[in-house]
């Protein structure tokens, strides 16, 4: 029996195993929180690329792409994960007040906190994908949300959907330690290439 190692199948064992590598090296980069957004925007540009192109080194583009991206990347995470973990706590917060008035203070809080997620992933996105002013950048991410609601909405549910599968069953947490983030990036790739030519 003879192997054929330029097959479809060891094609697809070998870049199943660089998704389990670019997956691991994603979560050691997000270690130190702070490098949460260079490490997002690094993980987009590298999927994006794979998606379109289905060429390049995951892994070695994935660490050109975590330098290239650090500034503009680590000053939009900053923009945006701060005022979405605020407007999430008060959301909690006024939701145990007890009140009509509370409740739907907390729905608001919380609608403001999804919104903002989203265009913190814009925002990943745009940094991957682009090369423009900061303020551009910001701008769009902030934008393209109400610009795409349909999309926005996948693309928010897909992270919700993970964490919810973690949270309700603890054995998924191998799955996402394993492909969980390079695999979903992967496939939220191909929606934000469509938002992107769209606009």
């Amino acid at each position: 029996m003879k192997v054929n190692l330029d097959g479809k199948t060891m094609q697809g064992a070998s870049a199943f195993v660089m998704f389990i590598a670019l997956n691991v090296v994603f979560l050691v980069t997000c270690i130190p929180i702070v490098t949460i957004g260079m490490a997002t925007s690094a993980l987009f540009e590298v999927t994006m690329r794979y998606s379109d192109e289905e060429s390049g080194h995951l892994l070695k583009d994935y660490f050109v792409a975590l330098k290239s991206n650090a500034g503009r990347a680590s000053v939009v995470y900053l923009c945006f994960i701060v005022p979405t973990l605020l407007l999430a706590f008060a959301g909690f917060f006024w939701l145990f007040q007890g009140s009509a008035i509370s409740i739907a203070v907390a729905v608001i809080a919380f609608l403001g906190a999804v919104y903002l997620f989203a265009a913190f992933l814009y925002g990943m996105a745009l940094v991957a994908r682009y090369r423009a002013t900061l303020r551009q950048t910001l701008k769009n991410a902030l934008l393209l949300p109400a610009a795409e609601p349909w999309r926005t909405f996948v693309l928010v549910v897909i992270p919700a959907t993970l964490v919810s599968l973690t949270a309700a069953f603890s054995p998924f947490l191998i799955v996402m330690l394993s492909v969980g983030f390079s695999v979903s990036a992967y496939a939220v790739s191909f929606l934000l290439r469509g938002v992107f030519a769209r606009h």
